[in-house]
């Protein structure tokens, strides 16, 4: 078993439960899925771009990126309807706790200035995204093949009913919030 996933189990889910007074164990907050979603809009003139942004988000996440297509024609941004404009990766059980283990431990610190993740980018409804202007900060990228430097979007989809047990879980698991 994974070692995020055995610590939320042994240490999480008490500390929650103290801290929220939860009497049955389902209503305790759990990740259900990451979502990584890079945006490539240059792929509009270079189809190269979005394959090898696919491929970079295969070998961050561990799964086969699926490259989303624009889904009505807009002239501002010369982009026509099923164009290829970015790429994205949903991850669940395992996988998704090994990247979240990843993600909290390797690839934040490596973040240039980094003084912690905002603790304002929840939704409202217990679910957290977290933006990353450069995908070099993981080590399954070399720096040398990198052609571009891209974004990547990550949300955190939790079971939390509100924004503060929602963060509460994420900070229990290693999520570095800015203080």
């Amino acid at each position: 078993m994974n070692r995020l996933r055995t610590r939320y189990q042994n240490d999480v889910i008490p500390a929650l439960q103290k801290e929220f007074g939860f009497t049955n164990v389902m209503a305790i907050p759990k990740v259900t899925k990451v979502v990584v979603n890079m945006g490539l809009g240059e792929g509009t003139q270079n189809a190269k771009i979005v394959d090898t942004g696919a491929e970079e988000l295969g070998k961050i996440t561990g799964q086969k990126a699926m490259i989303t297509r624009s889904k009505k024609s807009i002239a501002q941004f010369k982009v026509r309807k099923n164009m290829p404009i970015g790429a994205m990766v949903t991850l669940r059980r395992e996988r998704m706790w090994e990247f979240v283990d990843r993600l909290v431990s390797l690839s934040l610190p490596r973040v240039r200035d980094f003084r912690g993740v905002s603790p304002k980018a929840f939704d409202g409804a217990g679910n957290y995204t977290l933006g990353l202007k450069e995908q070099i900060v993981f080590p399954e990228i070399d720096f040398d093949k990198v052609e571009k430097i891209k974004g990547m979007n990550i949300t955190f989809v939790t079971t939390a009913d509100t924004d503060e047990e929602a963060k509460e879980l994420l900070a229990n698991l290693g999520m570095p919030f800015r203080s």
